[in-house]
């Protein structure tokens, strides 16, 4: 069985066994709530969602280990960037300057700026693990078929499921040339300096894209010789009717977007909640 990166697992559980056009919808749906408000207590309760439903697919964090650490660093990197670029951005927003350590020129700490990297981090933050579980519990064919159910052109949604399907290959070939290597002598485990794990792990690069492309040219031609792209639609074998479980999905998600709407416009009085007025 593969295993990997965005690789999609089988499992008996009621995320896994929703349509992949639902999984799709809950994800934008989900995504534009959270996108949309600046509300610190809005974004929490998403993340709270988000991680329930985490937890009932039954994703392990082995699955997603390398997918949050990557996450963590860009968003360390982006706080710290927007700190850098734009240091009383926060003051700006919220219209107050509540000084908390005073440092040069114009980079003095606030807690509005604080607060307002804190909002941007917690709203990234929320979002992953909706990509995850999307990702990890939807097959790539069934993706494809909701992609092309939402109007992404057929080429498109399967161009895009194979490179989902591509990963956990491009991923197995990346072990045995490095275990292949390894067996001829070059150290590549931890036991090797860092620098000369790096470049051993270059090295693998060019015959990994060379088994890569002829690998895309046998699809391909495979691909041409069915006849692939000759009519303007095709019908799918995955796509699945909608259940009632999708139904109530989808009305979770419809009424956690309309609740952030609400409490912008009613409560907040813009995208922004300020706790310093």
């Amino acid at each position: 069985m593969r295993t990997g990166i965005f690789t999609a697992q089988k499992a008996d559980t009621p995320i896994h066994n929703l349509s992949g056009l639902t999984k799709l919808l809950c994800f934008l749906i989900l995504t534009g709530a959270v996108m949309f408000s600046y509300d610190l207590r809005v974004i929490l309760c998403v993340m709270v969602f988000s991680f329930i439903v985490l937890r009932v697919s039954k994703i392990t964090f082995a699955q997603i280990k390398l997918m949050v650490i990557y996450v963590v660093i860009f968003l360390a990197v982006n706080a710290v960037l927007t700190f850098i670029f734009s240091p009383a951005y926060g003051t700006e927003i919220y219209g107050t300057r509540h000084v908390l350590v005073k440092l040069f020129g114009r980079y003095d700490i606030t807690s509005e700026t604080l607060f307002f990297i804190l909002t941007k981090f917690m709203k990234y933050s929320s979002v992953i693990p909706l990509g995850m579980i999307f990702l990890l519990t939807t097959d790539p064919s069934e993706l494809a078929s909701s992609l092309n159910a939402v109007g992404v052109h057929y080429k498109i949604a399967f161009a895009f499921a194979l490179t989902l399907r591509y990963f956990p290959d491009i991923q197995r070939d990346y072990r045995d040339i490095s275990q292949a290597q390894q067996a001829r002598g070059l150290e590549m485990s931890k036991k090797a300096k860092l620098w000369d794990r790096f470049k051993r792990a270059l090295s693998i690069i060019l015959p990994l894209i060379l088994s890569t492309l002829d690998r895309i040219e046998t699809i391909t031609n495979a691909m041409d010789l069915r006849g692939f792209g000759k009519y303007k639609k095709r019908t799918w074998y995955s796509r699945r009717k909608l259940s009632k479980g999708d139904m109530f999905a989808l009305s979770v998600s419809i009424v956690i977007l309309l609740t952030t709407i609400a409490v912008s416009i009613f409560i907040n009085h813009g995208r922004f909640y300020n706790p310093f007025i």
